[in-house]
């Protein structure tokens, strides 16, 4: 487990120079367009100065790098409010939006994958793919406008905004339910997929066969052998889509009018917003590796003769 800790650095580190690095090459003048009408030489020299673009650029990679080690990326172009603070003003948002929707996508998928993998070829198998494959061939957008004009008039349901959940928790949960399920249908259908393959080829495995064969109940086949088994690779498809969601999903955030971090990157995108940028797309990356490690955890603890490889 150290040796993938040790991966999970390195790669962190890769995507720190890529990131800088890339960014480096993006062309305009970020200053320039920062200042916008208000540009002025002196204006653009105490920006640069405050942001450490005066300095070589090895020097400012080790700068923003090390700051970031801290939790220290740099102050905004835009607004001149530290990075971090607008971050962290925009995380509950976003992991709001990313629990619903897992959960919406979980409430749909566990259930309709598991009918569907125990009545193959039948209609309640059939309904399940239609559903499946309808889920993911319509787009983020158009599901959140269909949403928008016919559900929330129907539930007197926000269209916008985002309300903490520490203020209102009724108030919260109006806001996040449109954009979540917006979301989760479409993972939910990506998943429901996963669930029923994933169950049938199980369930073909031959020790579950012998299970059978020695006369267990198909309950407890199911849910000691098959789903047991099952388990393994749902939960990384699983980590992956959490991963996603709590990157951002930018079209739905802006659909919504969702205060989340996709919203922010995109802000930071169309201002030229450097050091905004950077440390929106360094918390995207550390997110993914963060969660793929807790995923390889999970296998030792699900099946332990993982943890033994």
């Amino acid at each position: 487990m150290l040796s993938r800790v040790a991966q999970a650095a390195a790669v962190l580190l890769g995507v720190a120079v890529l990131v800088f690095a890339i960014l480096q090459l993006v062309p305009g003048d970020p200053v320039r367009i920062a200042l916008g009408t208000r540009y002025t030489e002196e204006t653009a020299a105490a920006l640069r100065a405050r942001s450490g673009l005066d300095q070589p650029v090895l020097v400012q990679f080790w700068t923003w790098f090390t700051g970031a080690l801290t939790g220290d990326l740099g102050v905004s172009f835009r607004s001149g409010d530290p990075v971090t603070a607008l971050i962290v003003e925009r995380l509950p948002a976003t992991l709001s939006l990313a629990g619903m929707s897992i959960l919406v996508a979980l409430l749909i998928a566990v259930p309709l994958g598991t009918v569907s993998a125990l009545r193959p070829r039948t209609t309640v198998d059939g309904v399940a793919t239609v559903f499946s494959q309808a889920g993911i061939s319509i787009p983020d957008f158009w599901m959140g406008i269909l949403l928008i004009v016919f559900v929330a008039p129907l539930l007197a349901l926000p269209t916008g905004g985002y309300v903490p959940l520490t203020e209102d928790p009724a108030g919260w949960l109006r806001a996040v339910i449109l954009p979540a399920v917006t979301v989760g249908v479409t993972s939910g259908s990506i998943l429901t997929r996963f669930v029923r393959s994933s169950l049938i080829e199980a369930a073909d495995a031959e020790h579950v066969r012998t299970a059978r064969s020695k006369g267990l109940t198909r309950p407890t086949v199911l849910g000691w052998h098959v789903m047991r088994n099952a388990l393994l690779p749902f939960v990384t498809v699983v980590g992956v889509q959490l991963a996603y969601l709590l990157s951002g999903v930018v079209v739905v955030e802006i659909v919504f009018s969702y205060p989340g971090l996709g919203e922010l990157a995109l802000q930071a995108v169309q201002s030229r917003d450097f050091p905004l940028l950077q440390g929106a797309v360094l918390l995207f990356a550390v997110v993914f590796l963060v969660i793929n490690l807790l995923v390889d955890l999970s296998y030792a603890a699900l099946d332990p003769r993982v943890g033994t490889r």
